[in-house]
């Protein structure tokens, strides 16, 4: 990159501001961009400071007042035309307030920064935001102690990377976690189109990197559909975090269309104030079917089941297992089984896709039945349903009453998290 074309932020921070008779009018406190849907925002506004105890700020127009970015700034106008407040002035987008020091997400390589400084580039009397400096030697910059640091560095190591390479990310591949302190800031098409196409789990890590302001930030510009994904990729603790930024109704929407099992698990994180709140604007079917969940022992059966699976009755065919799969293909439970019950509701078995997948269509499913009718209790220990997971090597196990009324079904994934929980609890305790 040519120097002559870019200069950093830091080197005209702090910098003289002089008026078109070269009378000094200021320094540079911060320059405010225009981001009205262009990649790479443009210097719209300066905000000059002067004084020392008593000091003064002054929001000037960059494009009718700015002549030439050198040694120091200078302007176009006389110093008599600027109006200069007590109150410091605020801008749409703010190098100091809204990007310097702020973290942001590298949509290239899927990890959270910290701005150290940014580089500008320079056409003529008007500066682009080209890219923000993300390394060590930024700060270094920032500091004021480039040359002090870089001749340590070359005495120790002259062929060090820190004396030539810079860490940039380019502004278009960058999201800002400003806070939301100022409206539309940081909304740029192209960023969030680059956003969702971080995988959710990547995205679910990025979150956790963050503070609770700054996930909640990062999380609500994400589309519904992403948003479900990601959050059901963080951990409980984070996620109840998340749900206590998020108003009501974005937090019920949320829960309403996770997993059951999991849902209840965060509602079981959060107060009971909290949950009573939030089950009374819930749909009266999702109400019932998450108190009825949180009626059971964590570390039981029924704490860890959930509702959501697939049923038919005993007369059903293939052809209405296959049907019923693909009217669920969306749904966030386990739709590689079938279980067939009676009028009751009362278990009469399990049938397999692997099963009834090439069947004929129009033979009875009840035919195709797993030979070994295996279930839990909803008061069996979790330890118990471990064992029968791996004795039968099942991926999924039902769950009924004392009456084999069929309540719920429990996942491997839900029993190998529950467990290394308590191992974990456990070992903690003997610290």
């Amino acid at each position: 990159m040519n120097a002559k074309f870019f200069i950093y932020f830091s080197e005209i921070f702090g910098k003289t501001v002089r008026d078109n008779h070269n009378r000094r009018s200021g320094r540079l406190c911060d320059i405010g961009m225009k981001i009205n849907g262009e990649i790479y925002p443009k210097a719209a506004q300066m905000v000059l400071k002067r004084g020392f105890f008593r000091k003064e700020f002054a929001l000037v127009n960059w494009e009718e007042s700015v002549k030439e970015v050198g040694d120091f700034i200078k302007l176009k106008i006389d110093h008599r035309q600027i109006a200069y407040q007590r109150q410091q002035p605020k801008c749409d987008l703010s190098l100091c307030r809204d990007i310097l020091d702020q973290q942001i997400v590298d949509i290239d390589n899927h990890k959270v920064v910290r701005v150290n400084d940014l580089h500008l580039l320079r056409v003529e009397s008007h500066l682009y935001l080209a890219h923000v400096d993300v390394g060590t030697r930024g700060l270094v910059r920032r500091l004021e102690w480039t040359g002090f640091v870089d001749r340590i560095v070359r005495f120790f190591s002259p062929n060090s990377a820190f004396l030539t390479q810079e860490d940039f990310i380019s502004w278009k591949n960058a999201q800002v976690l400003n806070l939301g302190r100022v409206k539309n800031v940081l909304r740029l098409d192209v960023t969030q189109q680059k956003l969702s196409q971080i995988p959710p789990i990547e995205l679910a890590e990025i979150l956790g990197d963050l503070d609770k302001l700054e996930t909640a930030h990062l999380f609500k510009s994400l589309d519904i559909a992403l948003q479900r994904k990601v959050f059901t990729d963080l951990p409980t603790t984070k996620q109840a975090e998340l749900i206590d930024q998020l108003e009501d109704k974005e937090a019920v929407n949320l829960l309403e269309n996770i997993p059951a099992d999991e849902a209840v698990d965060l509602l079981l994180k959060l107060s009971n104030r909290k949950t009573r709140r939030l089950m009374r604007l819930m749909e009266t079917k999702t109400s019932k079917k998450f108190s009825k969940l949180l009626g059971f022992s964590k570390d039981s059966a029924g704490g860890l089941m959930t509702t959501e699976y697939l049923t038919l009755p005993q007369g059903a065919l293939v052809s209405d297992a296959l049907q019923k799969i693909k009217e669920n293909t969306d749904s966030p439970g386990n739709i590689y089984n079938i279980y067939i019950i009676d009028e009751q509701n009362h278990l009469l078995g399990v049938a397999p896709l692997r099963n009834f997948i090439d069947a004929d269509a129009l033979l009875p499913l009840i035919l195709f039945l797993d030979p070994n009718k295996i279930f839990v209790r909803t008061d069996d220990k979790i330890e118990h349903v471990a064992l029968l997971l791996e004795k039968y090597k099942f991926s999924v196990i039902p769950v009924v009453n004392k009456e084999d009324v069929l309540q719920g079904v429990i996942t491997i994934d839900d029993v190998m998290a529950e467990l290394i929980s308590l191992a974990w609890s456990k070992y903690k305790e003997k610290l």
